[in-house]
């Protein structure tokens, strides 16, 4: 089922606004959120068509209810929204791990619980937005490595849960030309000696892989890793 109205949280930047030109361009009426409201309406106007925005944060998840009052019905969901944690147990920060444990899986799982009676009858499409750091973890990545192991095993408690809405995760690798790694080119060179074919994901390819997941009525409680292999190496 092609989306015809939905809902990107964390789509007002990065890849969760590549997703949103994608289907407004297509001429789904798409929804995105931020934590700005101002910022958010901003990038609706630039992505155009049938785009609009809401604000609220995820890892203060008391007030989503009120901020999802005014979306009466969708049929899909992506939860696109990241925080990047620096957190080491030598020097473990709890507030910061407090905010992003909150954050994904108490504020997205808030969010499913809230819109989930506006799903059509006959179901929907939910993805998530986990990382491969829940398989490969990285210095400074301990609360990272842990919500991302977390919102698979999300997928799997929620599959039964919500039918026969679908929900599933997309897991991507480094995205080479996302906003966040430009500029970090010498790093970037490490990781594409390690990728099978020497190219890194782009954001054209998750954008294609969540609407893959959004789509294709046969996959469901589904974690798919979008990496070009690198988790081969």
């Amino acid at each position: 089922m092609n989306p015809r109205k939905l809902l990107i949280v964390g789509g007002s930047q990065g890849l969760g606004r590549e997703l949103a030109a994608h289907y407004a361009g297509k001429g789904a009426e798409v929804i995105i959120s931020g934590r700005d409201l101002a910022k958010a309406q901003a990038a609706a106007r630039e992505i155009g068509g049938k785009t609009s925005a809401l604000a609220f944060d995820l890892a203060s998840p008391e007030g989503i209810h009120t901020a999802l009052q005014s979306l009466d019905s969708l049929d899909s969901l992506v939860l696109t929204a990241i925080d990047r944690d620096d957190n080491r147990i030598a020097t473990y920060d709890i507030a910061r791990a407090m905010y992003l444990t909150t954050m994904k899986l108490v504020g997205y799982t808030t969010v499913i619980h809230e819109l989930l009676p506006r799903f059509p009858k006959e179901g929907g499409a939910i993805v998530l937005y986990g990382g491969l750091a829940k398989d490969r973890p990285y210095p400074g990545s301990t609360t990272v490595t842990t919500v991302n192991g977390g919102i698979t095993t999300m997928i799997h408690s929620l599959a039964g849960q919500i039918a026969p809405t679908r929900i599933n995760a997309i897991h991507p690798g480094i995205v080479g030309d996302s906003p966040y790694w430009k500029g970090k080119a010498d790093y970037l060179k490490t990781i594409e000696a390690r990728t099978p074919g020497g190219k890194l994901v782009t954001m054209k390819d998750i954008v294609h892989a969540t609407a893959f997941l959004l789509e294709n009525d046969g996959i469901n409680g589904e974690n798919i890793k979008v990496d070009r292999g690198w988790m081969t190496m």
